[in-house]
């Protein structure tokens, strides 16, 4: 029989061999075991942590999945500044570059060019090959430590391999969110009725800048490393470090090459140009070096750039062509968006035949005409977009595009929010695009999952009047659904089946599928940790939504509405008794005392060393209990920061004792 292990030895193996599991996959695009067995190993790690925190190491492999919350980020001085480079549009002036550099230094010059990725640069520091800070450029002195964050995308390692790396070292790098995380993301929000993100480099700045870094985690950044930063570098040229970092860990894109001569580097940019479309990730340029760090060092800087680099800026792929018509789509949450039908161009190697128009404003704002030739453009935003008018091609006779005021499915009469820039059909329960979407929604991946239904299922089951809402889909029989057209006896089989075990599904995933207006998949999650069942949920009051981090005004309010409707409840209720899950699988909180048994408390304001969340489960696993209001049985209110003022003055004048953080703690110590 096999000896235990001890846990110190087992945390230290398990932590190394996941790490180079990680670096196989990620760095190598090897998989040398089963997803079933890695997850078994991550598991097993985080169970040890979870026994024995004092053994957790920083950079534990467990920290991928992020969970740290953090309220401020501290500012920190960058050892070496981050600089911005000069940019370019033009081959003349990069000439003038190339002259300027031969002048300083001779003709014996190499150049190295990169993609200009259109992300977020962010400096990454590494002592004795562990990973200890990284920060965002900011001002190029100072920057936000967003370590935490970092941790969490898996480019970037947190412990370097091999063994020929400086003691301590930095390296520059650009995040990134894929082009197709970018448009699910914004799938997900376009369900939830949200505005929807303009492109991937402001959804990746907004996304390092999360207090949550598990919601970090769940966006699947990636990052894309550019520059070795050394007190004493022991390369020779740019390229040589480009190659060492690769090795070390580091995900370095294949897109660079050496360059021997300015002509070279003219080629390169003209190879690029379309090419750059075919990259997982949005590029606006190329950016040039000189590749010896000797001569890096004697061409110097300027006050706010390098001399030995410059950027080159593609144009703005743009278009012109005529625009057809405008077609009103009408979205899951009502919303009425229109889309500009336009005559076929080839733009930026795709045929485009639509393009956005985003909303009534803008339409104005362009005064769009039917019959305008258009101006198309396709630069970091990922759909094409109508920029402007050709007003001089103009048909005379031209009249000016009218948004509707009515629903161009139901008919019904258009409202609009004050604060939105989007008119909205209040019919939910009678516009069938509504109602065909709401049920596409409660059937997709990351909703319910049930993979053997698809769009024209639903049109047909709505249209033949078997489902009018989700609850519907659970009452349908074999006969039901083997008269459709084109299904047989065994696709009706299996579509059964699919709804049965979508009865699996955890509890977020259920309230997702909902369809409440913005609660996305991560908002759901938050309340499903928050408010473990639905009975919970439903009571909850607007202070003990809005008191769940990342919950705001909008989203509390949208779902309290959704639940003062009776035809909701209804709906709710149904979808209970078909036995879908409506409580989350949370383990047993461990008691650690019955310090605070009887006391009830309420938590309001934000904290220095500890979450709200955290506080709540303090309170739990004391015996205590935390409400949501303040009233005369109430024993405690904690008070953090930036608490309102109502709640104090109601606080103070019922005689109840505030405690500030400190003394919470102490109680409990």
């Amino acid at each position: 029989m096999a000896l235990e292990k001890e846990p110190a030895q087992e945390i230290k193996e398990l932590t190394h061999r996941i790490n180079y599991l990680n670096y196989q996959y990620y760095q190598n695009s090897v998989s040398e075991i089963s997803d079933f067995e890695f997850d078994g190993m991550l598991k097993r790690l985080q169970d040890l942590e979870d026994q024995h925190p004092e053994l957790r190491e920083p950079n534990s492999p467990t920290q991928r999945v992020g969970g740290t919350i953090t309220k401020s980020f501290k500012t920190v001085h960058h050892r070496y500044p981050m600089l911005s480079l000069s940019n370019t549009y033009s081959e003349e002036d990069l000439r003038e570059f190339d002259k300027r550099v031969r002048k300083a230094v001779g003709d014996n010059v190499e150049y190295v060019c990169e993609q200009k990725f259109d992300g977020v640069a962010i400096s990454l520091t590494y002592e004795n090959g562990q990973f200890v800070q990284g920060a965002t450029r900011g001002d190029g002195t100072r920057g936000d430590d967003i370590s935490a964050n970092v941790r969490t995308i898996r480019d970037i390692p947190l412990q370097v391999h091999g063994k020929d790396y400086p003691g301590l070292f930095e390296v520059r790098g650009e995040v990134f969110l894929p082009l197709q995380v970018f448009e699910e993301l914004n799938a997900e929000r376009e369900e939830a009725g949200e505005q929807l993100l303009a492109n991937p480099r402001n959804a990746a700045s907004g996304t390092l800048k999360l207090q949550d870094s598990s919601v970090v985690a769940s966006r699947k950044l990636g990052c894309f490393s550019y520059s070795f930063h050394c007190d004493k570098s022991p390369f020779q040229t740019h390229s040589e470090s480009l190659q060492a970092i690769g090795k070390w860990g580091f995900k370095v894109s294949d897109t660079w090459r050496k360059c021997d001569s300015i002509e070279d580097v003219l080629a390169y940019i003209n190879e690029w140009e379309t090419r750059r479309f075919e990259l997982p990730i949005a590029t606006d340029g190329v950016v040039v070096k000189v590749n010896s760090y000797g001569l890096q060092e004697e061409l110097g800087f300027t006050a706010k750039s390098p001399r030995w680099a410059i950027a080159y800026k593609y144009p703005a792929m743009s278009a012109a062509t005529k625009l057809q018509g405008i077609q009103y789509q009408v979205g899951r949450t009502g919303a009425v968006t229109p889309v500009a039908l336009l005559e076929p161009v080839l733009l930026a190697g795709t045929v485009v035949k639509r393009a956005s128009v985003h909303n009534a404003n803008e339409i104005q704002r362009l005064d769009l005409r039917l019959g305008d030739t258009v101006f198309v453009e396709k630069g970091g935003e990922i759909i094409p977009k109508i920029t402007e008018v050709d007003f001089s091609k103009r048909p005379a006779d031209s009249q000016p595009i009218l948004y509707p005021t009515n629903c161009p499915a139901c008919g019904t009469e258009l409202v609009r929010s004050e604060g939105e820039a989007n008119f909205y059909c209040p019919n939910e329960k009678g516009c069938a695009p509504q109602i065909q979407a709401k049920l596409e929604h409660f059937i997709s991946r990351k909703a319910m999952n049930i993979d053997e239904l698809g769009p024209k299922t639903i049109e047909q089951l709505y249209k033949a009047g078997y489902v009018q809402n989700a609850a519907d889909l659970y009452d349908l029989t074999l006969d039901q659904l083997a008269g459709l057209e084109r299904m047989g006896e065994k696709s009706a089989s299996n579509i059964l089946k699919s709804l049965e075990k979508s009865k699996e599904v955890a509890y977020d995933r259920v309230l997702f599928a909902l369809g409440i207006r913005f609660v996305g998949s991560t908002v759901a999650k938050k309340l499903a940790e928050h408010l473990p069942d639905i009975v919970a949920l439903r009571g909850a009051s607007y202070e003990d939504l809005v008191a769940i981090n990342e919950i705001g005004d909008r989203i509390a309010n949208s779902i309290l509405e959704y639940f003062q409707d009776p035809e909701h409840v209804q709906l709710v209720d149904r979808l209970q008794a078909a036995g879908l899950k409506f409580k989350s699988e949370t383990t047993p909180l461990e008691m650690e005392s019955d310090r605070l048994s009887g006391q009830t408390f309420v938590i309001s304001g934000v904290f220095e060393s500890i979450s709200r969340e955290e506080l709540q489960q303090l309170i739990a696993s004391h015996g205590g209990k935390v409400v949501s209001s303040i009233s005369a049985k109430l024993n405690y209110l904690v008070a953090g920061d930036k608490m309102g003022p109502a709640k104090l003055e109601k606080a103070n004048k019922l005689g109840i004792r505030i405690l500030s953080e400190d003394e919470f703690l102490q109680m409990i110590r």
